[in-house]
């Protein structure tokens, strides 16, 4: 007679981390656009990057037991990121538009670990500084200069960038997220316009982080380069600077909104 008490099966376990993985991803991005969205405001918020918003969640209540838990999601999602770009469980195929996708899906795997990395370095350190740009996008930079054919490799990270902005904007255009997602046609009516408007915002976001970089690269100057931070410094800049950070703050709470509903409503099948 067999066990009735089987073990979880693999893609269930792996499945379990992928949502969460979109859930951490998605509370990262509603932490940044809604703290964004008060300083837009003049409401005590403080318009700050991933890291930044991750170190405001120490101050709240159970502060190190949210961040534990979105360390873990987050190394979740990296996970389910390298098995995506090597297993191709969205069948990008093996052409230069898809293995260009799956490139693009182990750097953001590793983005999003690196990413793990720091909150855990927050809880232990309690509270103490994330080491300003060392870890950031400066960083980045400061390390490819340090390289043979140092801006080079800037300038093609900032085309990259920007390629991928491009594509994060197209995304939201056509919808294409569409085939990932299991929703009724109810809730897509109302869902749909915030994941478009959020996809968008963020493809914004890595147009000018790709821009930040080609500067970087033209001036030889890594100092030049920049992330999430810098870009809402330069909108705060502009004329209307509010109305453009409170904009771009509202397009990332709605990406966030998209990632949390890819938790739930995303088709993760690691066996496909």
């Amino acid at each position: 007679m067999a066990n009735s008490l089987s073990r979880p099966d693999q893609g269930d376990i792996i499945a379990l981390f992928a949502r969460a993985g979109y859930a951490a991803r998605g509370l990262v991005y509603v932490l940044v656009g809604g703290l964004a969205a008060l300083a837009a405001l003049g409401e005590g918020g403080e318009a700050t990057d991933s890291r930044g918003a991750l170190e405001s969640v120490l101050s709240a209540p159970l502060g190190q037991v949210w961040l534990g838990a979105m360390a873990i999601g987050l190394v979740g999602y990296a996970m389910w990121r390298c098995i995506q770009a090597i297993k191709d469980t969205d069948h990008h195929g093996t052409d230069t538009k898809g293995i260009t996708v799956r490139a693009s899906l182990l750097v953001s795997a590793g983005i999003h670990l690196m990413l793990a990395s720091f909150v855990v370095r927050l809880i232990f350190a309690f509270g103490g500084s994330s080491g300003g740009s060392e870890g950031g996008s400066q960083g980045v930079a400061h390390w490819l200069m340090k390289q043979p054919y140092g801006p080079w490799l800037v300038g093609a990270l900032g085309v990259i960038l920007i390629a991928v902005g491009l594509a994060h904007a197209a995304k939201g255009w056509k919808m294409s997220f569409d085939r990932h997602l299991d929703m009724s046609s109810t809730m897509q009516r109302w869902t749909y316009p915030i994941c478009r408007f959020g996809l968008a915002t963020r493809g914004v976001i890595f147009l000018f982080i790709g821009a930040f970089f080609i500067i970087a690269a033209y001036s030889v100057n890594p100092n030049e380069a920049g992330g999430l931070a810098e870009v809402f410094d330069t909108l705060r800049n502009q004329p209307f600077g509010p109305w453009l950070l409170g904009f771009v703050a509202t397009g990332l709470f709605a990406f966030g909104i998209y990632s949390l509903l890819e938790s739930v409503y995303r088709r993760v099948n690691p066996d496909s």
